[in-house]
């Protein structure tokens, strides 16, 4: 944990700041180990502290590192303690997390005190995974893959979407994830032209595709794998569909590397569909980082233009979406190298005729 505050004290000399101010639980929880639900946390070049209230006294103490912890009923008072005794003069805050609401009254509070707006300094240190990440993601994609071989002994015509999602949620926890990294999507026959088409109770029926997009949580780390699969035979538009989906997937998961632009890998997909005759069919980006949140940076789409370093974890998920028709996507998280990547999901991406 301290190699990584050491990069936050080097973005405080950097810029001249005294102190950053993080709120984001995700990063609190890179930045010192603390996996509950409330807590604040003030870096300055000499010293940190860590602000909770009394529910996580007991948990705070067994995983926050390198942290003074205080715990307080208020921690804002504490907050407001320390600031004013050390006599901060700027501080840095997650412009991309702190609401407005929130930093007038910061404002408000410290009216001596300059709060310097720094966006996703602290995502951009998330962005590159170290080993033990990297093996915490990958079990957790073991975890779903399991789970997805498991679903294809339970899926059958007649089942609701809800009742599917049920079934991920439980086995999920079953085979050892803490929980979902993510409400299941389930989203069979026309509902599959829903890109973020939620379980519903609807009855999946012979001849549908179901896409099933699902994760889960190991020790922190997310993992997030789409399949489409058939109840039966799919007729022939939804086949031609699926292939197209699953030539692009496999084109943008081979150019996938350190060095590769986020732009240009989206192309690679794109372009491919655009060509089959699906243009404008497919209005997602093509992926996004992953790791102790399910989006993360980097953003793999035509909104992001960068280089991406060796270690950075992301989806590669292109879909075709057809209204009253259904939709396809298919989905794995890769890790870039050097001359190519790894992919963590092991589930088969060729069509499967349940």
């Amino acid at each position: 944990m301290s190699l990584r505050i050491d990069k936050i004290r080097e973005i405080l000399s950097q810029q001249g700041l005294d102190a950053f101010y993080v709120t984001h639980i995700p990063n609190i929880r890179y930045l010192c180990g603390f996996s509950g639900s409330s807590a604040f946390l003030i870096i300055t070049k000499d010293k940190n502290y860590f602000f909770t209230d009394f529910r996580y006294k007991e948990q705070s103490n067994a995983q926050v590192k390198d942290c003074e912890i205080i715990v307080n009923f208020s921690p804002a008072v504490e907050i407001k303690n320390v600031i004013n005794n050390n006599g901060f003069k700027n501080i840095a805050f997650e412009s991309t997390h702190l609401t407005v609401h929130q930093l007038d009254q910061m404002k408000e509070s410290f009216p001596g005190v300059t709060f310097t707006a720094v966006p996703e300094k602290i995502e951009k240190l998330t962005m590159i995974k170290t080993p033990e990440e990297i093996a915490k993601i990958q079990k957790a994609c073991d975890i779903t893959d399991k789970v997805f071989t498991k679903l294809l002994e339970i899926i059958k015509p007649g089942m609701k979407e809800n009742e599917v999602s049920a079934q991920i949620s439980f086995l999920h926890k079953m085979y050892g994830a803490e929980k979902d990294s993510f409400d299941p999507i389930v989203a069979s026959g026309w509902r599959g032209a829903l890109p973020h088409g939620m379980a519903s109770d609807k009855v999946i029926e012979s001849g549908e595709m179901v896409t099933l997009d699902f994760g889960c949580i190991y020790d922190g780390f997310c993992s997030d794998m789409t399949r489409t699969i058939s109840v039966g035979k799919p007729g022939d538009e939804m086949r031609k569909i699926y292939d197209v989906v699953l030539e692009s997937q496999v084109r943008a998961v081979n150019a996938a590397r350190e060095g590769i632009n986020t732009k240009a890998l989206d192309n690679i997909s794109r372009d491919y569909i655009n060509e089959q005759g699906y243009e404008g069919k497919f209005g997602h980006g093509l992926g996004h980082g992953l790791g102790i949140e399910v989006h993360e940076m980097p953003s793999v789409s035509q909104r992001m233009d960068i280089d991406v370093p060796a270690n950075v974890v992301f989806t590669i998920e292109p879909g075709i979406y057809i209204e009253g028709l259904g939709g396809v996507r298919i989905e794995d998280d890769i890790l870039t190298k050097s001359g190519g990547c790894h992919v963590f999901n092991s589930s088969p991406k060729e069509l499967i005729i349940i």
